[in-house]
């Protein structure tokens, strides 16, 4: 005798066409598990994500770039990391014949050759920093255009190269401290806030010349005219006391300005005042976070035109 069809099997005889109903149970699971998953990707809507996330996740690209920058800075050289300290102290020596003697420009009741040194080590940190950054990634188109990784580690990695300079001018500026019979007091605990600061604004205007360097190469010869006379619109050679007052609100606009008389008040135990450096503070994060929206905005483009 021939069987007896379910219901649903009658159903399914007499329509042939179109989709068949889903079964019921444990097995309907396993059928939907089995088909392939279906991604669409969409262009972000909003503003461009940063992806910090990613930034974690390749730290160690980051140290290992910061290293390589590091060493090959001074690969082959007869002086080696004497380098770092020669550059701010041959200056010091140069602005202290001319400034401090000549010219009689006020250091605040310490040495002018300290207080010199003091502005152009933390200026040379920045300086370096940006000029390296700025050409970071002209410089390694090669690796650039063939792996994948986030373009930020390569700027970051010149800056993280500069602190090591910046450590051992620092060992120099204490050893004449001590020379010169000049004692810091517990303000120097907060001397990382001010150098933070530094490296911060360094990291956002590097960002921003590496970016704007890649597609216009005239950045590579503006950079070193622009960082010469930011140095002179900077409390480096002089202290901002001797800006009149009128002017002083203008002079406090430089994010450098706060930054720099914090670090000094940090070495030398002066009164910190505050205000230049929130003000410093404000205007540093604040190019920081435009850098690198704007870095991200154009980074889709490094490798076809580096």
């Amino acid at each position: 005798m021939p069987e007896l069809l379910s219901e649903q099997e009658n159903v399914e005889q007499e329509r042939p066409w179109g989709p068949k109903p889903r079964a019921k149970g444990p097995s309907a699971e396993k059928t939907d598990d089995s088909e392939p998953p279906l991604i669409v990707i969409e262009p972000s809507r909003s503003w461009v994500p940063l992806n910090l996330r990613d930034l974690w996740a390749f730290r160690e690209l980051l140290y290992f770039l910061t290293w390589r920058d590091v060493k090959v800075r001074y690969k082959q050289t007869a002086l080696g990391v004497a380098w770092a300290i020669l550059q701010p102290f041959c200056t010091m020596v140069i602005f202290t014949l001319f400034f401090g003697r000549l010219a009689g420009v006020p250091s605040e009741g310490v040495p002018y050759s300290l207080f010199a040194f003091a502005g152009l080590l933390l200026w040379t940190f920045f300086a370096n920093s940006v000029t390296n950054s700025g050409n970071s990634l002209v410089g390694s188109a090669n690796l650039i255009s063939k792996v994948y990784f986030p373009r930020m580690i390569v700027p970051g990695a010149a800056v993280g190269a500069g602190l090591v300079d910046l450590a051992i001018g620092f060992v120099l500026l204490i050893g004449l401290m001590a020379f010169q019979g000049v004692v810091p007091g517990w303000s120097i605990l907060f001397l990382p806030i001010p150098v933070l600061l530094v490296m911060t604004l360094a990291l956002g205007v590097g960002l921003w010349m590496s970016a704007l360097n890649v597609k216009y190469r005239d950045i590579r010869y503006a950079l070193p005219f622009l960082i010469q006379l930011w140095m002179f619109a900077s409390p480096i050679i002089y202290p901002a006391s001797m800006v009149p007052q009128k002017w002083r609100w203008a002079f406090a606009l430089n994010p450098l300005t706060g930054a720099v008389e914090a670090f000094r008040a940090s070495l030398f135990d002066k009164p910190i005042e505050f205000a230049p450096l929130a003000v410093s503070a404000f205007f540093t994060f604040a190019v920081l976070v435009f850098a690198a929206y704007d870095f991200r905005r154009v980074e889709r483009t490094f490798a076809d035109i580096v």
